[in-house]
């Protein structure tokens, strides 16, 4: 491999990533540049999971390698027509991966300061599933876009399977064929999701929703199915926001989706979203008070689960899960919901410190044993918060071998430059970063690029979806590839099967977490972790 070649993929990495990052929100998994004779001076993307090998090992070989062998006078033909005319237009080519697996291939000459190709390889489109997502994470992003950016858009329809003993939660088969066609129902750019067992939330693309009608069509699947009396309920959120925020109006509907997936429609209404968001946090006041007495009484506990070495094995470190309890001490109340609120009511600072100051006195009774806390986006760029937190590693004798932070993106960061201060004061006190749900939304990657972190954790949702489909694998692999790029290892999460285990790890995820590797547990094993923390 030529040395020039080398130091001048290396000679820019701030260059390197910005272009991959563009690249990350492309739909190509490959992005190749070569010069004009057709040698590879720039690399990125899923080679190790097409071709067995990382991306820089490319470096200096023809781009025509990349190609499967039938194909490759065709490509030879479009690589020279495009240095002629300036494009190569999308165009079906199989690679020489193990599957010679089809792909579209499109690219562009660029000029000046040296003349070069730049390509792009991407699945086809029939690869890709069609119509509308079912996942969380997608229903959620869209309506806060929406609020953001003030594009009309919505309502939200949520829609509840209610029996004789209340919620239903209808078979498997049943439930699988109820998203088919809510899919089928709602058309091209909506979404529909399953947000509980029974109970789904759909937000309308190009048509406007008919809830009345996908009321009626659930409704014929149960009856056609032979399940008996059970009734669907159905409700709107109206996504107008006038009087309110953007960030009010972001915290009061991630509530209001926790709310419904605990509750229903029922506790919609209670929560005071027959008047939409607004009217939610008109009533908020009670609910504040409630909140923040919960936080002040430590009326919470956190559960421990491991995270582990997916080739040994051995646990890593543990992360911490807040539950919090109601007040009679014997009913734990819902997380997220909880969560959600203390957010929605502006109360988050105040309970990341409670659980931070939980996690330390844990961690201090555990011995050698890292513990992940998670830490909103709002704790992170607040600038008092910074400063308690310096207080207490600077009068914590020990603390900083204990501790890990996980980012959540809970709450989206404005101020970058305050968070980064933040993660600074961290690294100062060698403390490792954890990016959390990352491909759940788009400001994970503009994260990636402003933070220095150490780890990356994968949305569970594509762990979930990864056995069946070839696009999340990608997805999986892609993130693996970009983690790299910083200098990040890749945590992935819900690993439930063996099987889940075996393909994070072939798609290059060093670290898991899952009910397959433990349950969260109230009491933190009082041991070090398996590994030592320089196994990175």
């Amino acid at each position: 491999m030529p040395g020039a070649l080398l130091q001048m993929n290396n000679a820019a990495p701030r260059r390197s990533m910005d272009r991959f990052l563009i690249f990350a929100f492309a739909a190509a998994e490959l992005l190749v540049e070569t010069d004009l004779q057709g040698r590879i001076i720039f690399a990125e993307g899923t080679f190790r999971t097409r071709f067995g090998h990382d991306a820089p090992e490319f470096l200096g070989r023809p781009v025509i390698s990349l190609i499967a062998a039938a194909d490759r006078p065709a490509f030879a033909s479009a690589i020279g027509l495009m240095a002629e005319v300036g494009r190569l237009k999308p165009t079906v080519l199989r690679l020489a991966d193990p599957r010679n697996t089809s792909f579209s291939v499109a690219g562009l000459r660029l000029e000046g300061n040296g003349d070069k190709l730049v390509l792009t390889f991407a699945p086809l489109p029939r690869e890709l599933p069609s119509g509308p997502q079912p996942s969380g994470p997608g229903l959620t992003g869209l309506a806060e876009e929406i609020l953001r950016t003030g594009v009309p858009g919505g309502p939200i329809g949520f829609l509840e399977l209610t029996g004789p003993r209340g919620n239903f939660t209808p078979p498997r088969e049943v439930r699988e064929v109820i998203q088919e066609k809510l899919n089928q129902e709602m058309g091209e750019g909506a979404v529909a999701t399953e947000l509980a067992a029974g109970r789904y939330g759909v937000l309308p693309g190009q048509a406007p929703l008919d809830l009345k009608a996908l009321t009626k069509t659930l409704a014929g699947i149960l009856q056609d199915r032979g399940v008996g009396d059970v009734a669907v309920g159905s409700m709107t959120l109206g996504l107008e926001s006038e009087g309110l925020t953007p960030l009010q109006a972001t915290r009061a509907l991630r509530f209001a989706l926790a709310a419904f997936a605990r509750g229903g429609n029922d506790a919609l209404q209670k929560a005071g979203f027959q008047g939409g968001l607004a009217g939610f946090l008109d009533s908020a006041s009670e609910r504040a008070t409630m909140v923040r007495r919960s936080i002040a009484e430590g009326r919470f506990r956190m559960a421990f689960q491991p995270i582990v070495n997916l080739s040994s094995r051995t646990t890593h470190h543990y992360e911490a899960l807040f539950r919090p309890v109601s007040a009679n001490e014997r009913e734990m109340s819902p997380p997220s919901e909880f969560v959600a609120l203390a957010e929605a009511m502006g109360l988050t600072e105040e309970l990341d410190w409670a659980v931070v100051r939980a996690v330390c006195v844990a961690a201090a009774r555990a011995g050698g044993t890292r513990v992940a806390c998670n830490l909103s986006g709002l704790s992170l760029q607040s600038p008092k918060f910074r400063e308690d937190m310096r207080m207490m590693l600077e009068t914590t004798p020990g603390m900083a071998e204990r501790l890990v932070i996980e980012i959540t993106e809970t709450a989206e960061i404005e101020n970058e430059d305050e968070a980064i201060r933040m993660i600074e004061l961290l690294r100062e006190h060698q403390i490792p970063v954890c990016l959390d749900d990352f491909g759940a939304g788009a400001a994970a990657f503009r994260y990636l690029r402003a933070f220095k972190v150490d780890y990356v954790k994968v949305d569970g949702i594509y762990v979930a979806n990864a056995l069946q489909s070839e696009r999340d694998r990608g997805f999986i692999s892609a993130m693996v590839d970009l983690a790299r790029t910083v200098g990040a290892q890749v945590v992935a999460e819900r690993i439930e099967t063996e099987a889940e285990a075996t393909l994070m790890k072939e798609l290059g995820v060093r670290y898991g977490q899952g009910y397959l590797f433990g349950k969260p547990e109230m009491e933190l094993a009082t041991r070090t972790a398996g590994l030592s923390w320089q196994d990175q």
